[in-house]
């Protein structure tokens, strides 16, 4: 069974599942995945009466929304990929907070293409938490981000990295 969580955020209303494992799915509101990664329909909670795994990811995005730098490894994750999807989501959380990477930067990492990458980097159920909105194009511009180019500026900026006006690094 899966429960689901509304957080509220400087980016919209954030979507938060978990079931027994871990924390399977956190969305922005304006995610191009959101209709897919949230059905079927899971059980709703307040935050107060959340499981531990909500509760948790919930004071996790308190701190990181405050500037804190909390780390992903302290939440338990269990996103559904297949095998080289969480490959490159794990790889994602080691990326620091306030810091970037591109797609060709983490393809070498991994040995593979920069556009296999950007095609998990672009199925990450659990935004924020796996950070795909610090990987930028090689030319430093505010690439492919399913929350949207605002909220990755947004974020990016909370995290001390801030885009000039023509979306780039």
């Amino acid at each position: 069974m899966e429960y689901e969580v509304r957080y509220p955020s400087p980016v919209g209303l954030l979507t938060l599942r978990a079931g027994e494992k871990g924390i399977t799915v956190l969305v922005l509101p304006e995610d191009k995945q959101a209709e897919t990664l949230l059905a079927p329909p899971a059980t709703p909670c307040q935050r107060e009466d959340a499981p531990p795994a909500l509760a948790r990811a919930a004071r996790w995005l308190d701190d990181y929304f405050a500037g804190r730098a909390p780390d992903p490894s302290d939440l338990p994750l269990t996103p559904a990929g297949t095998p080289f999807q969480r490959t490159v989501w794990r790889a994602l959380r080691d990326i620091p907070f306030g810091r970037t990477v591109t797609y060709g930067q983490l393809a070498e990492l991994l040995g593979t293409s920069p556009r296999a990458v950007g095609g998990a980097v672009g199925r990450n159920p659990i935004s924020i938490v796996v950070p795909c909105h610090r990987v930028i194009g090689s030319d430093g511009s505010l690439t492919g981000y399913a929350g949207g180019i605002e909220a990755k500026r947004f974020l990016l900026a909370l995290e001390g990295v801030p885009a000039q006006r023509d979306g780039r690094l």
